[in-house]
């Protein structure tokens, strides 16, 4: 924090500002009398209008300094009073931003500046500063409910542990020690996976990533082919069946979070999907506009347009809770896609299909 000594206020400042302007002023046109004094003649002088004595440039120049001292004592009375109440009316609405600021700086974030008049220096700040208020508002409340769904998704495991060792404990006669540490496993591992999520969803959310041209074709070619081996993602149904169709798409990003943003896209279709299998599509290709675009396309059930929007929601899972947990998911995978995607500036639609499923289109900026 920088320590600063205490100095005049801004409206002390600019009313002498105002009030060294006019004394300038005056003094500038104080010279050019003075410079006017010298064309006319010294001496007395002899008046034929009048046929009488006339003033001459002595007695101009006596007159004339002596009231235009007068005159330079007015102008700084003038500017300094006339500056004092014209700088307190321009800095007024400073002092509707410093009390908003005051109150957002004590956790009051709600209030607003809400400047009136037409655009000016003042009315671009005062709006600046509502728009930063409305963004750390928004960030502020995501972060509340993102802290409480995550204290309730990494203690659902532990309590859930708890009561398996409990149930054990009651029972020593009955109890089948390979049944529960398989559960234990299980539980343990959806507990693991939860906390591997927050930690990429974190590293997401970073600024300041290395970015330069990613392939996402190729990216998306060797996602499909890690996603074809047995066993990935681990699921208790057949493997959906995975078509690419790798068109010229160069993006401009961080290679580990695009690649990391198409493996959760391809995850997530293959877990959300139909029992039988179904089928996943991914494509790449430019738009006509420069964008490299990503699509992905799964079959699967049928979701409502108000269940689609909330799935880039932490925790919010489309699929049936009624499913084995290693096909639910963790309810991270959209919203780290949505992170990623928000952090190289591109663009994240998700619409139902007509026939079940999910159309997920990515547009990034171009490399």
């Amino acid at each position: 924090m920088i320590v600063r000594r205490r100095g005049p206020s801004l409206r002390v400042s600019l009313t002498l500002s105002y009030a060294g302007f006019l004394v300038v002023a005056g003094a500038v046109l104080f010279g050019v009398g003075l410079l006017a004094l010298r064309f006319v003649p010294s001496g007395d002088l002899f008046s034929q209008s009048t046929g009488g004595w006339a003033p001459g440039r002595g007695d101009l120049t006596d007159v004339f300094v002596k009231y235009a001292w007068w005159a330079l004592a007015a102008l700084v009375v003038v500017g300094l009073v006339g500056g004092w109440f014209l700088s307190g009316w321009m800095l007024a609405p400073l002092g509707r931003i410093t009390e908003v600021v005051g109150l957002a700086d004590a956790g009051t974030l709600h209030r607003r500046i809400a400047l009136r008049g037409r655009r000016n220096e003042l009315t671009d700040l005062a709006d600046a500063f509502d728009d930063m208020l409305d963004r750390i508002e928004r960030a502020v409340a995501e972060e509340s409910r993102f802290a409480a769904n995550a204290s309730h998704e990494l203690r659902t495991p532990h309590a859930v542990i708890r009561t398996i060792v409990e149930v054990a404990r009651a029972d020593p006669e009955e109890r089948d020690v390979d049944l529960v540490l398989s559960r234990i496993a299980e539980t343990n591992e959806r507990a693991i996976a939860t906390t591997e999520a927050l930690l990429d969803l974190a590293r997401a959310g970073r600024t300041g990533l290395a970015f330069e041209p990613v392939d996402l074709a190729a990216v998306t070619e060797r996602v499909a082919a890690d996603a074809r081996t047995p066993g990935a993602p681990a699921t208790h149904r057949p493997s959906p069946t995975i078509r690419v169709e790798p068109g010229p798409a160069v993006a401009h990003g961080n290679a580990a979070l695009l690649g990391q943003l198409v493996s959760n896209l391809v995850t997530n279709a293959m877990v959300h999907n139909l029992s039988d299998g179904g089928e996943v599509a991914v494509r790449t290709r430019t738009a006509p506009d420069g964008w490299a675009l990503l699509e992905i396309a799964n079959t699967g059930p049928h979701l409502d347009a108000a269940r689609v929007s909330t799935l880039t929601e932490p925790f919010v899972r489309a699929g049936d809770r009624t499913r084995p947990a290693s096909d639910r998911g963790v309810g991270l995978g959209l919203t780290i896609v949505a992170t990623i995607v928000r952090s190289h500036r591109g663009v994240l639609r998700i619409t139902a299909r007509e026939g079940g499923g999910l159309l997920v289109r990515v547009a990034l900026p171009s490399a």
